[in-house]
């Protein structure tokens, strides 16, 4: 099953909203209609770093998304992409949606610097890791968060 991947546009909104709530789901995570289009904005709005890819199927239907955003890498001197939204479709899984996701933003991290692309998941998110251990290398740094 071939899938395109490519921008989000204007008219994807229906296609692309069950898929970032089925990833709010996955890291439990509610999604009210306010969150939805507030982020949704975002990847719409040009002068807005969010963007969003989505992965289609030969019915023109999305059954992936990726959001990233393009970060200075200050320690290069350079531009990478930050991949914060990685999520594919239950019923789509295991054929290539997911690396052809990341595979899309590696591209688009080219055309803007030499940074590469990173990523941080859940450290139970087993599935996932795989795919990531084949195209990436796993970092020894530590996350932190601090609330506002």
């Amino acid at each position: 099953m071939a899938h395109e991947i490519r921008l989000a546009g204007d008219d994807d909104f229906f296609g692309w909203l069950p898929l970032f709530e089925a990833y709010c789901s996955f890291y439990e995570t509610e999604l009210d209609d306010a969150k939805a289009l507030i982020v949704w904005n975002w990847i719409r709005d040009e002068h807005d770093p969010l963007q969003a890819a989505l992965a289609v199927d030969e019915h023109g239907t999305p059954v992936g998304l990726a959001q990233y955003r393009v970060v200075p890498d200050t320690l290069r001197a350079t531009r990478g992409i930050f991949l914060d939204d990685l999520y594919v479709d239950a019923a789509s899984r295991g054929a290539g949606v997911g690396r052809a996701l990341i595979e899309f933003v590696q591209a688009r991290s080219r055309e803007v610097g030499t940074g590469g692309v990173s990523w941080i998941t859940a450290a139970d998110n087993t599935d996932a890791q795989r795919l990531y251990d084949e195209l990436a290398r796993r970092t020894t740094w530590v996350t932190y968060e601090m609330d506002a």
